[in-house]
């Protein structure tokens, strides 16, 4: 089968609070710095404001529910959504009425990313989760959230939840829920994605492994005699930097991914990122268009006082070239 593609490119923007390097000091970020951001990204023209996910992590970060219920306050006009929200770490029934909850908050303008995450083993053990069952416990998971959605009584009996008649109030905003987009690149993941969720979310990825990511998904749903009512979203996170030199953009993205990731990041940004000039920038995302991706998350990678630099710098270098794809925004 074919999968049912949004016919234009949506660009979005991974960020909100988070501290890229060591700070001096406690991290304390105000009510106005978040409100500026949001604003900006909303004044420069991006589609959708995302936020990562992480209990523990090599960096500060905040709870992406908690920021999102906070942004959705300043614009009226961006799509909000997680990229992607670990699910297994958390039981499901609580995290079904956040959801909806955001849902409301953001007046229907809320997509849920949800993953099984394992690079940082140590979140699974503080939350008393065996990693090894990750991926089973997501797929209940998003059969519990969505059944508790339906906003009538419900039960459920699986292998790890176990309830009856249970009748969530209110249901979200959106009618049977806010569209579920999967991440992962294994070929189980690709699997649940086809065979259980609204769309793909995908990061460091080539095109082709992209390409090839959504085959395995059309299979997948093409086996379980799926169709999609709203679409199919096909996301992808993809690391960026402009600058003067493609050099310069590599050795900015280098320093700050090793941090981010503890690891020498500098081979992985060769390969997965799009830096450089806003037209090599461009050159890249054009790849990623042609392979299937209808919503671009951009990470702006670099020094963390940079951020809203290189959210005006694409804004105003990279955006105009793609005017085509975006269908005139």
């Amino acid at each position: 089968m074919d999968l049912p593609l949004d016919d234009h490119l949506s660009i979005g923007v991974q960020t909100l609070h988070r501290r890229t390097e060591p700070a001096e000091g406690p991290w304390q970020p105000t009510i106005d710095e978040m409100a500026d951001l949001v604003s900006l990204v909303d004044r420069c023209g991006y589609d959708s404001m995302w936020v990562g996910d992480h209990v523990a992590f090599t960096i500060a970060i905040f709870d992406p529910l908690m920021q999102l219920a906070q942004a959705a306050v300043v614009s009226r006009r961006l799509i909000f959504g997680t990229d992607v929200y670990l699910l297994p770490l958390r039981h499901p029934t609580p995290v079904a009425k956040q959801v909806s909850t955001l849902d409301h908050l953001t007046e229907g303008r809320f997509v849920f990313g949800v993953g099984v995450g394992g690079e940082f083993p140590k979140e699974y053990e503080a939350c008393g989760v065996p990693i090894n069952e990750r991926g089973a416990r997501l797929s209940e998971s998003i059969t519990v959230m969505r059944k508790l959605w339906t906003g009538e009584p419900v039960s459920h009996a699986g292998k790890f939840f176990n309830f009856a008649d249970v009748k969530m109030q209110p249901p979200p905003r959106q009618p049977g829920g806010p569209p579920i987009w999967c991440g992962g690149r294994s070929d189980p993941a690709l699997r649940r994605t086809g065979r259980m969720t609204d769309g793909w979310m995908s990061y460091v990825v080539t095109p082709d492994m992209y390409r090839q990511g959504l085959e395995k998904i059309a299979t997948a749903a093409s086996e379980a005699g799926r169709t999609f009512d709203r679409g199919f979203g096909t996301a992808h996170l993809l690391f960026t930097r402009i600058d003067d030199t493609y050099e310069k953009a590599l050795d900015a993205a280098t320093a700050s991914l090793s941090q981010r990731y503890a690891m020498d990041f500098r081979k992985a940004a060769q390969r997965y990122a799009a830096l450089g000039t806003p037209q090599d920038v461009v050159e890249t995302i054009f790849k990623f268009q042609q392979a299937g991706v209808r919503h671009l998350i951009l990470d702006f990678v670099g020094p963390y006082e940079e951020r809203d630099q290189q959210i005006e710098r694409f804004a105003a270098g990279a955006m105009p070239l793609l005017a085509g794809l975006r269908g005139g925004r």
